[in-house]
């Protein structure tokens, strides 16, 4: 549910403590975190003892881009300090560098340049795979303090050939990011990545720990069997039936048992035309689930043929393959690699395309990691409470960054 503030508009309302949600993971009597680590709920709530010696519970929300904002009761002075930096978006900068890096026989990717050119260098991992990258990428970035790279990886955006699955692997994509940093004379940087781009972004820190100063990861995916399951073989279908109804009449009942399988069949079909319809269906799935609430531009994407097949295309070609990673729970058997590395996770509560599951397995995994679950979000990053908390986490890092040079 949204709700509407004017500003500096300040609500409280007492509930039972016995309709408090199952789900808070920390004792609200004596906010005992799991050690170590800084969860953070969107719905801040205190206790205190009526008059007739029952227990309440006082929910406060302001008014914070639209979004409701927590402020736990555990609060330490460099956390009350985190809650006043920037969280909202940066104006659009236009790059001040361009190009296309050969990194294969095949591929060649397309790179920019922009904010800063003495800037703290910071890569973004756009997701999909398959998705590119686009102007308001930038945006995230204090384009005074961040020199931003982004970069459209193997087959996406840009970069050519155009939705090409051959030598597209994450470890090419791994070795690609490494390309970049050496092409455009980088010692090391920070990476930022949400969806797939948390996947690619926490493979690539784990092979390259000593290149990475710090990391802003958005909708955990993990690429596990149960996570492919979930939003292709019917799982997500109970939460939205309707969009679920044209991703599976595409296929013959016949050959339901494996929707990523049976797609996949289409997407790499003779016929052009079978292609595109495939691609559609498959984009578009994705994109009426990736908000809380349905965003029709987002939705207009699917009916982009360009976008929509190699959107498709590669993430079907990455999700048949299990992420070409060596085992199911890879990039959580290797969390030690990164444990030392700055970082913050963010979460949607209801995201259904990378559903909380796995950023909760990452958060208990690597409880150093500042967790932030938005309480009222799903997938995306533009949705404003998830927007909030990835501007916030790099202006969190930049701060660490300027008091390290003082």
């Amino acid at each position: 549910m949204r709700l509407g503030f004017s500003p500096n508009t300040l609500l409280s309302q007492s509930f039972s403590s016995s309709l408090l949600l199952p789900s808070l993971v920390f004792s609200l009597s004596n906010s005992q975190l799991l050690p170590h680590s800084r969860l953070h709920l969107q719905h801040p709530l205190s206790l205190k003892t009526n008059s007739s010696g029952r227990k309440s519970a006082i929910i406060r929300m302001h008014k914070v881009d639209h979004t409701i904002e927590s402020t736990p009761v555990n609060l330490m002075a460099r956390e009350q300090e985190f809650t006043e930096v920037n969280r909202n978006l940066y104006p659009n900068v236009e790059p001040y560098s361009a190009g296309f890096l050969k990194v294969s026989d095949i591929h060649t990717l397309y790179w920019e340049q922009s904010g800063n050119p003495n800037g703290h260098p910071v890569v973004f991992i756009h997701g999909g795979p398959g998705g590119g990258t686009g102007p308001s990428n930038r945006k995230f970035f204090d384009p005074e303090f961040y020199r931003i790279i982004l970069f459209d990886q193997r087959g996406a955006g840009k970069s050519t050939p155009h939705a090409c699955l051959e030598q597209n692997t994450t470890w090419d994509l791994i070795d690609d990011i490494e390309k970049l940093r050496e092409h455009l004379q980088i010692p090391e940087w920070q990476v930022f990545g949400g969806s797939w781009g948390s996947t690619l972004g926490l493979a690539y820190s784990q092979s390259h720990p000593d290149k990475v100063t710090g990391m802003v990861l958005r909708g955990i995916f993990l690429l596990r069997k149960k996570e492919i399951d979930w939003f292709y073989e019917g799982g997500a279908a109970a939460i939205f039936p309707d969009a679920w109804e044209s991703f599976r009449d595409l296929i013959p009942e016949n050959e339901r048992g494996c929707f990523v399988d049976a797609y996949k069949k289409r997407l790499n079909s003779d016929d052009v035309e079978t292609q595109y319809g495939a691609a559609r269906a498959w984009t578009k799935w994705e994109m009426m689930t990736a908000h809380l609430l349905p965003n029709e531009e987002n939705i207009k994407r699917g009916d982009d043929d360009k976008f929509s097949l190699a959107f498709a295309r590669i993430e079907n070609h990455y999700f048949v393959n299990k992420g070409f990673l060596p085992s199911d729970s890879y990039l959580l058997d290797n969390v030690d690699k990164i444990r030392h590395i700055n970082t913050t996770i963010v979460q949607g509560r209801y995201d259904v395309c990378c559903p909380m599951m796995s950023a909760w397995d990452l958060h208990k995994a690597w409880p150093e990691a500042d967790f932030r679950v938005v309480a009222d979000a799903g997938h995306s990053a533009n949705e404003p409470g998830i927007t909030a908390e990835l501007v916030a986490a790099n202006e969190k890092l930049k701060n660490i960054i300027k008091n390290k040079g003082n």
